[in-house]
């Protein structure tokens, strides 16, 4: 690998961990999530990364139509697996121009709320820079199975 190549790898990586560990807003109600879905619906699908935590993170960005699938699979599942009142589990780097989206899996939140040494990591990502292995995360196998059937 050249110097250059190696360069630019770290630097996508180092604004990728960067980006991810900064701040973020929750969608704490369902209207908030609501009204980031449909601006992540209306805005332009390209130049997205999808990321499941726990699987090998993509190096190419999807498709509009995975893109859309995705949204409406999403909010399907969180709908159906977070049965509460509020959402608090979808966090956007700016909820009127989002550019990075974690996801929490509601069957995986440990201490997602509040502090703790070990905060969970989210189920999913939506990013606009190529997102690289948080190799920490371990789907179970449910999930896996149906990241894996989303788009085959």
């Amino acid at each position: 690998m050249t110097l250059e190549i190696a360069v630019q790898s770290a630097g996508y990586q180092d604004e990728f961990l960067t980006h991810f560990r900064s701040g973020f807003t929750s969608t704490l109600r369902w209207h908030q999530f609501d009204r980031l879905w449909e601006l992540l619906r209306t805005q332009n699908p390209e130049g997205w990364y999808i990321y499941a935590v726990g699987e090998a993170p993509p190096e190419t960005r999807c498709t509009a139509a995975q893109f859309f699938k995705f949204l409406e699979e999403m909010a399907v599942l969180l709908r159906r697996e977070h049965d509460e009142d509020y959402c608090g589990i979808v966090y956007a780097d700016n909820l009127s121009r989002p550019s990075f989206v974690k996801i929490f899996d509601p069957n995986n939140l440990g201490v997602s709320c509040g502090y703790s040494d070990n905060p969970p990591l989210p189920g999913w990502i939506l990013s606009r820079i190529r997102p690289v292995d948080l190799a920490a995360a371990t789907q179970s196998a449910s999930r896996k199975r149906w990241w894996r059937r989303l788009f085959s």
